[in-house]
């Protein structure tokens, strides 16, 4: 790395939620940009008015806040490179494309689509380039006289890169190595349009990331193929010195099948693809994300983090500064990375492990109020501190753990059948009349008793402890037997005992 300050971008479309991909690759910037002290810029690409979908802005900065992605400048963040919506940067642009026709790099052009039809019909695999600009309707072929006074006349028209064939485009990437390929392949893309007097992706991007002093971009791969044209636009306006070295990353592929992830994938097999919940407004459909989902910001930003990049060692979680640390952009793969919803889920259940009883309590509180119980803090921690090692999601906490605050008002069936005995009844009113006696009803103080007084009858352990669990929780599940009347108190603790008498008999 030189000494030039690195300054990357993520320049996300406001056309919907963001897709997991792309939270990827601003993650991805972000630990390239911290990692070498630089800066980490947001733009909006907004230039294809015909796809902005109203909200998708504001979604995709929420996104970032929940996440914990910080941006240096930007849209909302302010900087001395604004404005950063390309569609407030008009006059900016137009002045570029003039440049470009200037120095006969670029050329309008006013056929119709429906003339652009034909001539698809007419040529097979047609494309608009140095072996058929000069058999279409152009400024090539009207000459400047006819162009400009259909210009004047108010005929609409693009601006059109003039791509010379036969020359070899190299693309440096940080992950691919040198990327040769030949203009040839390159047709003259859309720069600009005078229908809506703004760029295309192609235009804006290379004169802002210019403008902006991006020194490096990092994106998918499917933009790959535009990279040689971006480097052709660099060369055009002189700027080659200045470009950005690039990085494409690999893609996110399907759990199972091949090809990219898709929302599809996500409703079919039951995860999220994308970071918040999405309420469409045109059709008032929903999409899952994952915060609404219960994933933690951080389970979500490791798990991403080594979808396409590892440290190479044994290591899985990272907080984000020792991703900062430890992140190689030239250690990323070639390969599309598959998406393993199940690890994600992993993820999430290694920081319910981590985080205290303390935090978990705090989310899993909302939940015991939700259904009606009215507890304190304290008591909520008791619990979660027995119980958060069960479950990757606190929304799981609920139904394991609901017995704690209200007593079984049936006893299921199956385990009745297996661990209620002929006895059971009769052996539960003897431990009744134990438990009542013990003055240390701790986990401590009652196991020494309770274990002495099964010895003593020569009861079997297993026996008592399951028809002892089944009388408190209502089936087979809980902690230590002791642990959960030691929460329970000794009244309540006889009170359940007392009705799984009467009702099982």
């Amino acid at each position: 790395m030189d000494n030039k300050t690195v300054r990357v971008r993520f320049a996300p479309s406001p056309t919907g939620p963001l897709h997991i991909g792309g939270v990827r690759t601003a993650l991805y910037n972000y630990l390239f940009a911290r990692q070498h002290g630089g800066q980490f810029v947001f733009r909006i690409e907004d230039t294809d008015s015909s796809r902005f979908v109203p909200g998708a802005e504001e979604y995709i900065i929420d996104a970032f806040k929940w996440l914990g992605i910080r941006f240096d400048e930007g849209v909302s963040y302010g900087g001395e490179y604004g404005p950063y919506r390309q569609s407030e940067r008009r006059e900016i642009y137009k002045e570029y494309v003039q440049q470009l026709i200037d120095n006969g790099k670029a050329y309008y052009a006013f056929d119709t689509p429906e003339e652009l039809e034909a001539k698809r019909e007419e040529i097979k695999n047609f494309q608009y380039d140095a072996h058929t600009r000069m058999m279409m309707r152009n400024s090539l072929t009207l000459g400047e006289e006819q162009s400009r006074q259909l210009i004047a006349d108010g005929q609409q028209y693009v601006v059109r890169f003039k791509v010379e064939p036969g020359q070899a485009v190299h693309v440096d990437d940080l992950i691919r190595g040198d990327v040769r390929i030949m203009s040839d392949v390159v047709d003259d893309k859309v720069l600009f349009k005078s229908a809506d007097e703004l760029p295309t992706y192609h235009l804006a991007n290379i004169v802002d990331d210019h403008l902006m002093r991006i020194t490096h971009v990092i994106r998918g791969e499917e933009w790959l193929p535009s990279a040689p044209l971006h480097v052709m636009l660099y060369e055009a306006f002189g700027w080659r010195d200045t470009m950005p070295r690039f990085a494409h990353l690999p893609l996110l592929l399907k759990p199972e099948g091949k090809g990219k992830l898709s929302k599809r994938d996500g409703d079919r097999l039951g995860f999220p693809v994308f970071p918040l919940q999405w309420t469409d407004p045109k059709t008032g459909e929903v999409s899952s994300g994952f915060r609404e989902s219960g994933y933690f910001p951080e389970a979500v930003v490791n798990f991403l983090a080594l979808l396409g990049w590892n440290p190479g060692t044994e290591q899985e979680v990272f907080s984000l500064d020792e991703l900062v640390q430890l992140f190689d952009i030239n250690k990323c793969s070639k390969a599309g990375a598959r998406f393993d919803y199940q690890k994600g889920i992993w993820f999430n259940h290694e920081y319910v492990l981590r985080k205290s009883p303390e935090e978990i309590a705090k989310l899993f509180a909302p939940y015991v109020v939700g259904n009606g119980v009215d507890e304190s803090m304290e008591r909520i921690t008791k619990v979660t501190a027995m119980m958060k090692d069960r479950v990757s999601f606190v929304k799981e906490l609920w139904p394991l753990c609901s017995f704690f605050f209200i007593p079984p008002t049936e006893y299921d069936e199956k385990t009745v059948r297996k661990r209620w005995k002929a006895d059971s009844a009769t052996v539960m009113g003897e431990l009744a009349e134990v438990l009542r006696g013990i003055d240390d009803f701790s986990v401590e103080g009652q196991e020494k008793v309770v274990m002495a007084w099964v010895a003593e009858k020569g009861y079997k352990l297993g026996d008592v402890m399951n028809a002892f669990r089944l009388a408190l929780v209502g089936e087979g599940k809980g902690p230590g037997m002791f642990d959960i009347s030691s929460f329970l108190g000794r009244e309540e603790t006889l009170r359940r005992i007392q009705r799984a008498i009467e009702v099982l008999k």
